[in-house]
């Protein structure tokens, strides 16, 4: 079987490398996305992890290709996520990576000459009926399900995830006992391919400074001043610059370029048991097809090995209702609500956050 592997340097996918090797029964190449800086700074991270991808397909013996989807990845994720912030919105660019670059550009021009595609990524895959489903790691706090959850059902049909099925010391622990060149190497942090840069600073490089006010909202007592609302998001706590915290951004008035804030880590302002959603995207179709009411589900809203629990019921269209059965923190419109069935593993899809319940 002809398999791409999408490497990066990282830990994770070597071990996808030596995993598949092991089973000696697969035609393999390695490939390695090389995404650009958007400035003229270079990109040192990029030629680290490189030098790291070489030495793993030395390694074993395979053939490495490095692909540049500068353009694509601009064009389309970096917009789409400068265009959410400017909104007053809260993006997720991993997920737009995931779907748009990686399982996207990728497989419309390498991908579709290989019968699948491997990547490190911690999530499983199962079928059900002769329908394939995207299912959780056995890691749950390594789970990555949630940067999937807009891939499309042809792109899910094309992938595999060697490692989901393992916990992330045991991946650590392969790589030590092969000697993995990369076998102490720091797991990445940040934007999907943009390494360590710093978000404020990309977000200052391309939307600028716009002092505003810090605004109780309990009191509309003006507390200090921000850089721009793109700076700031619903439920976020640090990076305010207030004394007597925690303090917790409930509130945005992109208008007038106001951040209204509540104090205290048991502030009702900042929590919601209803969250709205727009444009739903389910993976592998829609499972409760057919029937009316509501449903029982397990969610996320953010990347967090917590699955809170709560029913869900279709509004109108693509419009759907989640209602919680806990108090959920920092419910941000733009951001994407993730849905999995009520025993935390099929990860179903997901939907864009709409209206904040508590304002």
């Amino acid at each position: 079987m002809k398999i791409a592997v999408l490497i990066s340097g990282g830990v994770d996918s070597a071990v996808v490398v030596h995993e598949l090797v092991q089973q000696a029964q697969h035609d393999l190449q390695l490939f390695y996305i090389r995404i650009g800086m958007d400035n003229d700074e270079g990109d040192c991270s990029a030629e680290e992890d490189i030098e790291m991808c070489n030495l793993i397909a030395h390694r074993y013996g395979l053939p490495l290709e490095i692909v540049s989807l500068h353009q694509e990845y601009w064009d389309n994720v970096m917009e789409y996520a400068l265009r959410t912030v400017k909104a007053g919105l809260t993006p997720n660019p991993d997920m737009m990576c995931n779907r748009m670059i990686k399982f996207g550009y990728f497989e419309q021009r390498w991908g579709k000459d290989f019968d699948l595609t491997a990547t490190g990524h911690y999530a499983t895959t199962c079928e059900i009926d002769g329908t394939k489903y995207l299912a959780t790691a056995v890691d749950p706090v390594k789970d990555q399900t949630d940067f999937l959850a807009q891939i499309t059902y042809d792109q899910l049909r094309h992938l595999i995830f060697p490692i989901g099925s393992m916990p992330k010391s045991r991946v650590r622990e392969i790589a030590q006992e092969v000697k993995l060149p990369n076998a102490s190497r720091k797991d990445s942090q940040g934007i999907c391919f943009l390494g360590q840069i710093d978000y404020n600073d990309f977000i200052r490089r391309h939307l600028g400074v716009k002092r505003g006010p810090i605004i109780e909202i309990e009191t509309g007592r003006k507390l200090g001043e921000h850089n721009g609302y793109w700076f700031h998001t619903i439920g976020q706590r640090k990076g305010l610059g207030l004394s007597g915290g925690p303090w917790y951004v409930v509130k945005k008035n992109i208008q007038d370029n106001a951040i209204y804030v509540s104090n205290g880590y048991g502030t009702s302002k900042q929590y919601g048991r209803e969250i709205n959603l727009d444009e739903m995207h389910f993976i592998s179709g829609n499972p409760w097809m057919g029937q009316g009411g509501s449903h029982e589900i397990t969610f996320k809203n953010r990347h967090t090995p917590h699955f809170a629990k709560g029913r869900i019921t279709q509004v109108d269209g693509l419009q759907w209702l989640i209602e919680s059965d806990e108090d959920i923190q920092g419910i941000a419109p733009g951001q994407f609500a993730v849905i999995y069935d009520k025993d935390q593993h099929l990860c179903y899809g997901s939907g864009v956050i709409t209206l904040l319940t508590n304002e």
